[in-house]
């Protein structure tokens, strides 16, 4: 057994999760290319692959699937090995191994070792032995397989779980021991690559094991099921459909490890539904008289946030969702599951919330000068910001931001970030506000769709306002738009430049190729800081500028 000189090999794992059917993939669904060296164009090494990669063209099929070649002497010497799943079809295994040795070159050009996986085979060359060489860069059955067979299927039944299925397979020139070895040293990397996945790979060069919530596999034909009855009398949980030690190693662990996240995950959806509901709910009644019936004097915006003080003295501000817009309860849940759990100075603190019948309240902290639209389109009001608040308020929006968009635990997009939505406390520390149109996003995912458009004309991204999509791109253009009117101190919408009327992102850009992007600086700031606003504008520009 060599553990040896190959480090990138030896060490790679390979993870991939994804759905897919039975037809075969003529895409490779990975490949490595290894790190020993390059070999020279037109030297023999190269010829000899060539040679070796061509002559699979010719080859017969076998029953097993696995096929090792050799060419060369010391230093030129290649060695090739490929193998295929052990239910494929013959004729079906050489046609990928054949795409594979076509792809392998491309995928590492020149390379003394590579290898190149697929849905139904895979394909390794190097300059060095392979052949019986563990590489370890599913358990028992699969290499207790006969020299040619190492293979090996099963599936677990739960009546909380969807059935599991899995496959494990090692290359034949292993010994029993190094197969297991291997498929050991698979095993453990299923909780850390698909924790919170329904199916999985696990890729060594020298063995794999892949599991999914459907069967992806064909019953090899010379398997066995004669221990069914068995598992069939007992009334324990798992049913190995294929008794062998090895797959019961596996379908056990796989088993334990979804059923305990499932678990989990029904516990945690519990939560998200109404977190620490003793904690967080406020009585109906109280709500209704600290804000004196939801009066209308200090309404926020539409959905509003009338202001209103609590018996212990606590000042609040709640936001009443509408009931005309048919969204309120969806409103009210993303709310609630998202604020709750989001902890920054420049993000609204979420105190609780209160239902009754069709009224669902969010009760915020109170933040004492309201919203940034108060200030910043208010023409007297906006000379209270001096341009240091507005550069503040500027970089504390974007802190918030970040953390929505990369810092949290969850990524999350705000979709309707907007001046009314920027609150700003007594010192203008701003704080971003209203997260009842908020998508959520897992951390590896980019971007989304929807058919229901949300949000504010004049700040939404093009292709969010016309065909739905949705990344945090979108919230990138929300915030140019608000750079931009931060700086002028005008509205996006209807900015009117003497007796033209011309949004602020067209006036902006010409301001900007014509090289006076002081005509867009608000007249009630003094020019000293004239590089910082222009900076600002610079960026904002380059927030809403499209992709050419």
């Amino acid at each position: 057994m060599e553990i040896g000189s190959s480090a990138l090999l030896f060490l790679l794992v390979l993870i991939f999760v994804f759905t897919f059917g039975t037809a075969q993939n003529t895409n490779p669904t990975a490949s490595s290319c290894s790190d020993r060296g390059n070999f020279t164009a037109g030297s023999t090494n190269e010829a000899n692959l060539n040679t070796l990669l061509s002559s699979f063209s010719s080859i017969t099929a076998n029953d097993y699937g696995f096929y090792n070649l050799s060419v060369g002497r010391d230093l030129d010497t290649v060695n090739v090995i490929a193998l295929c799943l052990g239910d494929v079809r013959p004729d079906v295994c050489l046609s990928c191994i054949n795409n594979a040795m076509t792809e392998i070159t491309s995928a590492c050009p020149n390379r003394k070792e590579a290898i190149i996986w697929y849905d139904f085979c895979m394909l390794r060359y190097s300059n060095r032995s392979i052949v019986g060489v563990l590489d370890r860069s599913v358990v028992i059955r699969a290499s207790s397989g006969g020299s040619l067979s190492k293979f090996a299927t099963g599936n677990v039944i739960d009546p909380v779980l969807q059935p599991i299925y899995a496959l494990e397979q090692c290359t034949p020139d292993l010994s029993q021991e190094e197969c297991t070895t291997c498929l050991e040293t698979a095993l453990p990397i299923i909780p850390d690559c698909c924790g919170k996945r329904w199916g999985g790979r696990v890729i060594l060069p020298s063995c794999f094991v892949r599991f999914e919530m459907q069967r992806f596999y064909n019953e090899p034909t010379n398997e066995t099921t004669s221990n069914s009855n068995n598992n069939n009398k007992s009334r324990i949980i798992i049913a190995v459909v294929v008794p062998i030690t090895g797959v019961a190693i596996i379908m056990v662990f796989l088993y334990f490890f979804l059923r305990a996240r499932k678990k989990k995950d029904i516990v945690e959806t519990v939560d998200e539904e109404i977190i620490n509901p003793e904690s967080l709910q406020f009585d109906f009644d109280t709500i209704k008289i600290a804000t004196n019936n939801f009066s209308d004097e200090n309404k926020l915006g539409q959905g509003g946030k009338p202001n209103g003080r609590l018996s212990s003295g606590q000042d609040i501000a709640v936001k009443r969702l509408s009931r005309e817009s048919g969204q309120g309860d969806l409103e009210f849940k993303n709310e609630v599951i998202l604020v709750a759990k989001l902890q920054h100075r420049n993000l609204v603190r979420l105190l609780g919330f209160s239902l009754q019948r069709t009224e669902r309240l969010l009760v915020y902290e109170f933040v004492h000068n309201a919203s940034l639209d108060r200030f910043i389109f208010n023409p007297k009001m906006r000379e209270q910001l001096d341009w240091e608040t507005r550069y503040k308020i500027i970089g504390g929006i974007a802190r918030g931001l970040l953390y929505l968009h990369e810092d949290s635990r969850l990524r999350i997009i705000h979709r309707d970030l907007k001046a009314s939505n920027v609150l700003l406390e007594a010192d203008m520390n701003p704080k971003i506000a209203d997260f009842g149109m908020a998508r959520l996003f897992t951390m590896d995912e980019t971007q989304g769709n929807t058919s229901r458009i949300v949000g504010t004309y004049g700040y939404m991204a093009p292709e969010y306002a016309m065909y739905g999509q949705f990344s945090v791109k979108s919230d990138v253009f929300s915030f140019g738009v608000l750079i931009l009117e931060i700086v002028a101190g005008r509205r996006n919408n209807c900015f009117n430049d003497r007796d033209n009327m011309e949004d602020l992102l067209s006036y902006s850009w010409k301001n900007w190729r014509e090289g006076t992007t002081v005509n867009q600086i608000d007249s009630a700031l003094r020019i000293s800081s004239r590089s910082e606003m222009t900076r600002c504008v610079h960026i904002g520009l380059l927030c809403v500028q499209e992709n050419f």
